[in-house]
């Protein structure tokens, strides 16, 4: 579940030459491209499951479920119509609502409530707080956004940020903690779930804890403004079935997690079942729906992204999402 950050968009294209109209098939199903915002995991369960119990083919839809390439967002690709829609973080759509030539992207679901991410630490480090990372080494992406984040959970509890040390993850995980490192930021129901089977004494801190701003929608579904202009009706059954998967997934976790696992033959499937364990209660957590947004929660971390001078100025929750096409 580890991904880069939306540093900052230049349009390099007409956004208006690829168009986003969806294909229409000989069968009367509508073919449509979802793009992932990394490898598939069980932040994605809800899609494959749609596919696997034909909830797409029921709303009249045909989905081609694709990854993004190397150094590419799901954002980006999705604003110039290599798909009509894409998984995504609210990180990145305020980002590229906030642009100097904004994208035209809006998210039109949220595949969990609140921010299942955090910081993880070994136990005998004996980090119980961020005033504990003061000394420490944190390796992380090395993202603007990533650095203000920490600033802020370290500003919170009066901890001098300059203390810390921050490095280039080197992909080796919790092999490096206690040893080159002492800190990181991982997904609570993927990386530290799995940590944790592999033996791992791990202590985590939910960062939708240390700073209400930082509980944010991340990930969620993202599409094209010219989708929701010109073929309404394709994205109201889109996330239709978007929204059967995961209920479903909320009601049948350990048959969802095998379904998952025809699409992840290499990934353990006990792994695969705890980890849609914990996000099936997740998906629909405090919420009357799944997939529906409040403008608070966007409002909160737009505020902080202005704070610390990752967007120039603030951007209204209107403008980055709706919850017109979630049917209740």
């Amino acid at each position: 579940m580890k991904r880069w950050k939306l540093m900052g968009i230049v349009m390099c294209m007409s956004l208006m030459v690829c168009g986003c109209g969806s294909e229409e098939k000989t069968d009367g199903n509508k073919e449509v491209t979802l793009i992932l915002d990394y490898l598939p995991n069980t932040n994605h369960t809800g899609i494959y499951v749609a596919q696997e119990k034909g909830f797409f083919e029921a709303n009249g839809l045909q989905v081609k479920i694709i990854e993004p390439g190397e150094n590419e967002t799901s954002a980006t690709l999705v604003a110039v119509g290599k798909g009509e829609f894409g998984v995504s973080y609210q990180e990145d759509v305020t980002y590229a609502r906030s642009a100097e030539q904004p994208l035209p992207i809006r998210a039109i679901a949220t595949i969990l409530q609140h921010n299942t991410s955090g910081f993880v630490s070994l136990k005998s480090e004996n980090i119980q707080s961020p005033k504990d990372f003061e000394g420490k080494v944190y390796a992380g992406w090395q993202a603007p956004s990533e650095e203000a984040v920490i600033q802020a959970v370290m500003k919170q509890n009066q901890a001098d940020f300059s203390k810390l040390t921050m490095v280039g993850a080197d992909g080796s995980g919790f092999a490096s903690l206690g040893k080159t490192v002492d800190l990181q930021w991982d997904f609570e129901g993927w990386a530290v779930l799995k940590g944790k089977m592999d033996g791992y004494d791990l202590n985590y801190m939910p960062l939708k804890d240390l700073d209400a701003r930082l509980d944010y929608y991340t990930p969620l579904i993202i599409t094209n403004e010219t989708m929701m202009d010109e073929d309404p009706e394709t994205v109201k059954k889109m996330v239709a079935a978007l929204k059967q998967g995961y209920e479903y997934a909320i009601d049948h976790p350990e048959e969802s997690a095998e379904i998952l696992h025809k699409y992840l033959p290499d990934t353990d499937i006990d792994f695969l079942k705890q980890s849609q364990a914990y996000l099936s209660k997740e998906y629909r957590k405090d919420a009357s729906t799944w997939g529906v947004m409040k403008d608070e929660v966007w409002d909160r971390y737009t505020d902080f992204m202005v704070e610390y001078g990752l967007i120039e100025k603030k951007i209204d929750a209107k403008d980055q999402y709706t919850n017109a096409f979630i049917q209740e």
